[in-house]
């Protein structure tokens, strides 16, 4: 009798062993994720904490398992809100709504909300319904006008919103709110991005300190016309939004549209500085103003670096690269041959193969469009003279220009000898890994 019992038992065993083996098969799985080798080697920075915004995040199963996908910031009264947006023609629907709504009247609070997973874009009429039903709900939950909600979408595109996922977690979200969560914040709005990124600065101005926090996420389809992006920078500072639209919209240029990872534009780019005017420091005056120099230049700083960040998670990234192109006939000229540079597959794979092939710059600064004369260029990688009047350098080998490649952090510099035009595009390589995590993005 016991025997029998043994092998009754057994055999529910291994019954149970082929049902788990089996559910096991069919469970979807997450791939590890690789830190980018670029990545910062401290993390996420200790960034001050700025009065008048609260941060809280939610997992509303948008398209990730088993991580947050939601973000929801607060915003004090009288929050001044500026921003910049891609120049797609197939702006998602959130992009819409937010440069319909900037610049409005600044009465009561705002808020910020944004999913990941999901880009709401190319989604027809439902991709408006979804954003005027989350922008209800929050103005309800948070008790502020839903023309100061703005929404962000990121992820697939092509795919309707599933909107009530997001509704149901408000009230959640509200409860967590507080202003010690931005890193939090900035992992919930990840995708393809192997970390977090954010920077910050502080100053002493006139009766007091200014502080400025943010964060942003990116990884691939990035390429100016707002280099999929979003960002998010919070300041105390007492500025007008006017003043601030002023100088976001000139810093915009020399940062996030001068960065790209693969040529791509996206639908859903969009960059927005929250000004909430909670610092003991004076008003911060016009770009003209000593105060407003001050300010702009610590606003800028904090951009470029989450720019760099951007591009050192590039999808498949292991070398970050400065393309610096001087002596054009203008500026406009530099930023052509610059673009031309960084955006060649064929230069940006030698320099993933470390492989000093100065004849593909050569090649892209031709195809460029920009006034060029072959017998007045000159190239560098760093600070070694690879070619000059038309020819390779008598000083260079190829044995310093291998070993100048293997760096991580490159700088290829170019000069037309032309004139006095000048730009800067910081770029990355392109390795198989961007082609593995783009061919299996939505499988």
């Amino acid at each position: 009798m016991a025997g029998k019992r043994l092998k009754k038992a057994l055999r529910k065993i291994e019954k149970l062993k082929k049902r788990l083996k089996s559910l096991q098969a069919s469970a979807p799985t997450e791939k590890p994720v690789t830190v980018s080798p670029l990545a910062p080697k401290d993390g996420f920075p200790d960034l001050p904490l700025i009065a008048g915004v609260r941060f809280a995040t939610a997992e509303a199963g948008i398209r990730y398992k088993g991580r947050t996908d939601v973000m929801m910031a607060e915003l004090a009264e009288g929050t001044a809100i500026a921003g910049a947006f891609t120049r797609s023609a197939t702006r998602a629907a959130p992009v819409l709504d937010c440069q319909e709504k900037l610049g409005k009247p600044a009465k009561g609070g705002a808020a910020i909300l944004v999913n990941a997973g999901n880009a709401n874009a190319f989604t027809g009429q439902s991709g408006q319904i979804s954003v005027e039903a989350i922008s209800a709900e929050v103005a309800n939950v948070l008790g502020v006008d839903r023309n100061r909600v703005f929404t962000a979408s990121t992820g697939v595109i092509g795919q309707p919103l599933p909107h009530d996922r997001i509704i149901a977690k408000l009230e959640k979200l509200k409860s967590k709110l507080a202003d010690d969560k931005i890193a939090e914040a900035a992992a919930a709005i990840m995708t393809t991005d192997t970390f977090p990124k954010g920077a910050g600065a502080e100053y002493e101005a006139d009766g007091g300190t200014i502080r400025i926090a943010g964060f942003a996420k990116g990884s691939g389809m990035l390429a100016p016309d707002m280099a999929t992006m979003l960002v998010y920078i919070f300041t105390d500072a007492k500025v007008s939004q006017k003043t601030l639209q002023a100088m976001v919209s000139k810093s915009v240029d020399p940062t996030f549209n001068s960065i790209t990872v693969d040529s791509d534009t996206s639908t859903s780019d969009s960059l927005i500085v929250a000004a909430t005017g909670k610092s003991d420091a004076a008003e911060v005056g016009d770009l003209k103003s000593p105060s407003g120099k001050a300010f702009h230049a610590a606003l800028q700083g904090v951009m470029l670096d989450l720019a760099h960040q951007v591009v050192r998670d590039g999808e498949g990234a292991s070398k970050f690269v400065e393309v610096n192109v001087t002596g054009a006939v203008n500026d406009q000229d530099a930023r052509k041959v610059a673009l031309a540079v960084a955006n060649s597959p064929l230069v940006k794979t030698a320099v993933a193969g470390e492989d000093p092939n100065w004849g593909r710059i050569v090649m892209a600064v031709g195809k460029a469009g920009a006034k060029a004369d072959r017998d007045r260029l000159s190239i560098r990688f760093g600070d070694i003279l690879v070619a000059e009047n038309g020819w390779v350098s008598s000083s260079y080998t190829e044995e310093a220009g291998a070993t100048y490649m293997k760096r991580q952090d490159l700088v290829i510099g170019i000069d037309m000898g032309l004139g006095k035009g000048a730009s800067v595009v910081w770029t990355c390589d392109l390795t198989n890994r961007y082609i593995e995590i783009n061919a299996d993005y939505r499988s």
